[in-house]
């Protein structure tokens, strides 16, 4: 997605003709915060944020905090630095993903055609509802106040003629509100606002884009295609000019399944120790893979992240010849990734594992273990089906994965 900045030059309105505009994006507002300000409505017009204590990040603040600069994913230290006077509240992830089952399932009452793109947000068409439900501003209007009465949050409402203009409609929106953008508005829309809202153009992309004089939309849209692709490439050259000109053919894909399964950890103290972070892999590995087993479906790719004391995040990933949901083949990746980082001599502040590429499990042909030989294919997954069900009994603290080697070993000339 865009980083999406607004711009203070778009209207509020571009008119009021709906036909040819079906596409809604739902997109709540400060979402963690506001599900815990509405179970602390003490808290109503205070600066709030989500997230860890000391060493965490921020996963969520409300508006009131943001307009001392705090933004997700910033280092809590950094967060309270700039608003020492906000109110920190821990993340109740269970919670959250209540509140977001609710409300997806609220869209499914209005259409089948919704595409779920985060734990926050979703597309909608809404085309074939309109005979039932009426115009989309209906529908919009009817969505947001029944999601306030059943939850006590709000959520933006962006309506286009395709996804990408939508889902900018609902970023102008914010916070708590709907924005209509007829299609025959759609390139005035577009040209009001700054390069960076659109997607594919992040800080890199935007600042090659200004040193060729490009940094508006409308600049965009009018610059030669074979100037583009000189400066960003052929094909992100040839895509940002359709962008530019409302050009989005990507329809609204009903039921899209969770594209990927991770889980990170920050540390109480920065590690030196990699024998202590490989620890926390292994960790991390058995909780990513139990929710691939979970939802029955296995990762052709396994991503590692590690943060250094200085906040710098590195990312490495290896693509597997055969998909998996073993807990020790994601960790044994995992490990062999973290042998190749090079820390630069700093301690470790955070790690995490993601798996990627998934799939489902129902659909492979023959399902054996990544690092097992023939003779012990699925003995590991058998026992830690068998972890899991002890674990549905009994809880999550009940038993863990046996141990396995944690020494990492460094590759010649790596630190």
């Amino acid at each position: 997605m865009s980083r999406g900045p607004r711009s203070s030059d778009v209207r509020r309105d571009w008119g009021h003709d709906e036909d040819g505009s079906s596409i809604l994006h739902v997109d709540m507002d400060a979402f963690f915060a506001s599900v815990e300000l509405a179970r602390r409505p003490e808290l109503r017009g205070r600066p709030v944020i989500v997230g860890g204590r000391e060493r965490g990040v921020v996963l969520a603040a409300t508006y009131e905090a943001r307009a001392y600069g705090v933004r997700s994913a910033m280092s809590m230290a950094h967060a309270t630095r700039r608003c020492p006077q906000a109110v920190v509240v821990a993340p109740d992830h269970r919670r959250y993903r209540e509140v977001s089952r609710s409300v997806m399932s609220m869209l499914g009452d209005i259409t089948a055609v919704v595409e779920q793109v985060s734990v926050d947000e979703a597309f909608l068409d809404v085309a074939g509802a309109r005979r039932r439900l009426g115009r989309p501003t209906e529908i919009g209007a009817a969505l947001r106040e029944q999601v306030r009465a059943a939850h006590g949050i709000t959520c933006s409402v962006g309506i286009g003629r395709n996804k990408l203009v939508a889902k900018l409609a609902s970023t102008h929106a914010k916070p708590d509100g709907m924005l209509l953008v007829p299609a025959a508005a759609t390139e005035s829309f577009l040209r009001a606002l700054p390069v960076g809202a659109l997607w594919g153009v992040g800080e890199k992309t935007e600042q090659v884009l200004a040193r060729w004089g490009i940094t508006t939309v409308a600049q965009l849209a009018d610059t030669d295609v074979a100037v583009l692709q000189a400066a960003v490439g052929r094909v992100s050259g040839a895509h940002l000019h359709d962008l530019a000109w409302g050009r989005d053919p990507r329809p609204v894909v009903a039921g899209r399944a969770e594209q990927s399964i991770g889980a990170e950890s920050t540390f109480g103290q920065d590690l030196h120790d990699l024998g202590e972070v490989a620890r926390r892999l292994r960790e991390l590995s058995d909780r990513v893979a139990g929710r691939m087993r979970h939802q029955g479906v296995v990762a052709r790719t396994v991503a590692l992240k590690v943060r250094t004391s200085d906040f710098r995040t590195m990312s490495r990933s290896r693509t597997l010849e055969v998909p998996t949901d073993v807990a020790q083949d994601v960790y044994g990746v995992a490990r062999e990734l973290l042998s190749g980082v090079d820390l630069e001599g700093l301690p470790v502040r955070l790690v995490g594992v993601r798996a990627e590429n998934l799939r489902a499990r129902a659909d492979l042909t023959s399902q054996p273990s990544l690092f097992d030989d023939d003779a012990h294919v699925g003995a590991r997954r058998d026992a830690e089906l068998a972890v899991d069900a002890v674990r549905e009994r009994f809880g999550s603290a009940a038993i863990a994965l046996g141990a396995s080697p944690t020494t990492v070993q460094r590759p010649a000339g790596i630190s």
